[in-house]
């Protein structure tokens, strides 16, 4: 029999109907998890107590805690960004998608540890130290929404929210074993989503499984008058979509995405996953995205001038952290020095010589063009298939250290996940395998804009069929 923290929000709700739970239990059991394991794992920058006066009887969500990457604005609690330019910030308002959640009757668990303002694919450049990978606490659990995944994984969290830049959802998600989804940009509000690269961040759910990532984007899903991308589209009901059925369903498989030098573990999996697909009744098709090679390039000019200019307003004067100094030239310099750290600092100042004068055209403006192009390679697959299945991350999770100081390498971890983030098409992530040494695999799973529903119907049948979905981390230490 499952305990409290083993179980999927889905499987909450129905306690609660059959008045088998109360929801003081549920977060007093978390929180005692999150005091025994997150000594080790670093998974929470901050845990939020909730009043145990409110009552959420008639609200779906029931008071459940979700757990909340920390760049997204919670009003009168810490978000940081994990970076000490912004020690101390407690933002005035809440983000569309907290007050969304909380409409629902969620309550916010707490704010998960990130990479500084989401630079990063190992959630070692936060400010409060490294999130370790539960399923082994000397590895990296992905990034740049680590804390979210880690929490998840280790039934510290029953869910959580991420953001995904280029592939801050599903890259963690991959490496820890959970599930996780990046919508169609527009799809969700990112109104009080503290700014990385704006035309490339989208929040979307890490989970245990599909039917809680489907309830999750019930509610963070819709048009925000408040935020100037968001699309005005109606928002199906998602857990419709939750059929065990791939029959007829044409699956792109891209040739670039199964190059050499992958992984045989990943790839191993990757491919038996489209096996049993396959035996489900779905068909394939092999499909080209010649443009990939050059996504990485493009992504790293694109978003990191992006950054340069969201990152100019944390400057030491309104709010965060100020260094003392005497005149204002020495606030502005010091307070920026010695607030941002390294990647934040390599960033941007890329991402100015990106934008400088006389180096705009050769780069910017060159690296948009390799934008379209791609969103061009996905247009023409996706018109020969129903949805394009990839690894999620080249590799399982790699050791703490072992690429921080290798900028490169780093940057290459997220290959696969980049490109959907350029052309602002939904992925989800899933597990799919354990490695020799019992690390996640995960699969990742492409569909046209606004076709979410697609995803979580394949996404559903084969998570139905396997039980990777069900294989969690072994935690024993107790300090």
């Amino acid at each position: 029999m499952k305990q409290i923290f083993q179980k999927t929000l889905h499987e909450l709700l129905l306690d609660f109907k059959n008045k088998k739970i109360q929801v003081d239990s549920i977060a007093d059991t978390l929180r005692k998890r999150v005091e025994i394991f997150d000594k080790r794992i670093g998974a929470f920058v901050c845990l939020i107590d909730r009043d145990k006066g409110q009552t959420f009887k008639n609200l779906p969500l029931k008071g459940i805690p979700i757990a909340i990457k920390d760049n997204m604005c919670t009003r009168g609690e810490l978000t940081t960004c994990c970076s000490k330019i912004l020690e101390g910030f407690r933002p005035p308002y809440d983000a569309t998608v907290i007050a969304r959640l909380k409409a629902q009757g969620a309550t916010i668990q707490g704010k998960t540890n990130m990479d500084e303002f989401a630079f990063g694919s190992s959630t070692e450049t936060s400010c409060y130290g490294p999130t370790r990978n539960p399923w082994d606490l000397e590895r990296i659990p992905g990034g740049s929404s680590g804390g979210s995944a880690a929490a998840v994984a280790a039934d510290e969290a029953i869910a959580a929210l991420g953001s995904d830049t280029g592939g801050s959802i599903r890259q963690p998600a991959s490496l820890c074993g959970v599930v996780g989804l990046k919508p169609t940009y527009g799809r969700v509000s990112r109104y009080g989503l503290i700014a990385f690269a704006s035309s490339l961040d989208q929040i979307g759910p890490i989970c245990k499984d599909i039917e809680d990532t489907a309830l999750l984007m019930n509610i963070i899903c819709g048009f925000d008058e408040m935020d100037s991308t968001s699309v005005n589209l109606k928002v199906p009901d998602f857990t419709k979509s939750l059929i065990k059925d791939v029959k007829k369903l044409k699956i792109g498989i891209p040739k670039e995405y199964f190059p050499q030098g992958l992984n045989e573990e990943v790839k191993t999996a990757v491919l038996r996953s489209i096996d049993i697909l396959k035996e489900l009744g779905a068909q394939t098709v092999e499909v080209s995205l010649p443009n990939t090679a050059f996504a990485v390039s493009a992504y790293y000019i694109i978003a990191t001038a992006e950054a340069s200019s969201n990152l100019a307003r944390f400057d030491g004067v309104k709010y965060g952290y100020r260094a003392p100094s005497s005149t204002l030239s020495d606030v502005y310099f010091k307070s920026r020095t010695e607030g941002f750290g390294e990647e934040a600092k390599r960033r941007i100042i890329l991402g100015t010589y990106c934008l400088s004068s006389g180096y705009y055209d050769a780069y910017y403006l060159k690296a948009q063009k390799v934008r379209t192009l791609i969103k061009e390679d996905f247009d023409k697959a996706l018109k020969r298939c129903d949805c394009i299945i990839t690894p999620t991350s080249p590799t399982t999770a790699f050791k703490i250290g072992e690429k921080i100081n290798n900028p490169l390498e780093m940057y290459l971890s997220d290959i696969f996940t980049i490109p959907v983030n350029l052309a602002g098409i939904p992925a989800i992530s899933i597990p799919c395998g354990l490695s020799r040494q019992g690390l996640p695999i995960g699969l990742q799973i492409l569909s046209r804009p606004f076709e979410e529903e697609l995803l979580l119907r394949v996404a559903y049948t084969f998570e139905q069929n396997t039980d990777w979905h069900t294989k969690k981390p072994k935690l024993e230490f107790s300090s």
